[in-house]
């Protein structure tokens, strides 16, 4: 019940995350990525911190390391991501993003000795097979392919090292600390041509939504989620993410309904059940770090 639980909750968050893609790319006609960034992770890093302005002093301090260590790998994933949009289509940035699934077992297996299954690989291909044709209209290494490509390796360190630090327990303060980290970050690369604010109420009114909802609560519920799914799951049940961001492109933006969707969502999904059932069936086995 609590895996199925920690499942559920980890497709909210990409749903969430989903809904963010159409108010990004609008906001970020007026605002800088870095700038809005280090604002959103600010917002969220302050809620959390207002709302247990003592959970972070009940952490013992190897937990507060390791938060700090997560918060840092995101933040400046974060980065790269946005950087490598600025020279790549956002098509092609979203498949490459999107392979951190493939990387995700890989460095489980060669970090923790975490054995991965045969579905869990089949499972993989699919998500994989899925993203390329929502994603793909076209591909050419270059320098924001590249800088993408090392994002999604970070993504998949992050996914991979939560699974293996985070409980239940230290869940609120280890995601209080990963905002903090990640806004520090951003505050420092949109330092260099100054912090740039919304100045429209509905640039504000996005900003905030995507810092509570899809930060602050979002990066709770991952953390949390996480202590409760092995690396490989996770990852796969994030592949949903772009799913719901065409989803919501087309329900409250211009896209239209295409194939594309209809087929690389319907083999995304089916990747996510796959790895479900192998879920249920404990096909993973992990290894103690101590």
């Amino acid at each position: 019940m609590r895996t199925r639980l920690a499942a559920a909750a980890l497709l909210s968050v990409t749903a969430v995350w989903g809904s963010t893609f159409f108010l990004i790319k609008d906001l970020l006609d007026r605002v800088p990525a870095p700038d809005f960034l280090a604002v959103r992770f600010a917002i969220a890093f302050a809620a959390l911190l207002l709302l247990a302005p003592r959970a972070i002093g009940r952490l013992s301090p190897e937990m507060r390391r390791r938060s700090a260590y997560a918060g840092g790998i995101y933040g400046v994933a974060q980065i790269m991501q946005t950087v490598g949009l600025g020279h790549t289509d956002a098509s092609v940035s979203g498949f490459i993003t999107g392979l951190y699934v493939v990387a995700t077992p890989v460095l489980a297996s060669l970090a923790f000795r975490q054995r991965v299954s045969r579905t869990v690989w089949v499972a993989v291909a699919l998500a994989t097979l899925g993203l390329a044709i929502l994603s793909l209209r076209g591909f050419a290494v270059g320098f924001g392919e590249s800088i993408t490509f090392v994002c999604a390796i970070l993504y998949a360190v992050h996914i991979v090292v939560l699974s293996r630090w985070s409980s239940a327990k230290d869940a609120y303060a280890m995601a209080t600390i990963q905002m903090g980290v990640i806004a520090a970050l951003c505050f420092v690369a949109a330092a260099p041509g100054g912090l740039t604010l919304p100045e429209r109420s509905g640039d504000w009114i996005a900003t905030i939504y995507m810092a509570l909802a899809a930060g602050a609560l979002a990066m709770l519920a991952q953390t949390w989620a996480q202590s409760q799914l092995d690396a490989s799951r996770a990852a796969l049940l994030m592949t949903m993410e772009p799913v719901f961001a065409a989803t919501f492109a087309i329900t409250f933006g211009d896209e239209g309904l295409g194939w594309r969707l209809l087929v690389g969502g319907a083999l995304v999904l089916a990747a996510m059940v796959l790895a479900e059932a192998s879920g249920r069936s404990e096909t993973h086995v992990q290894v103690p770090l101590d």
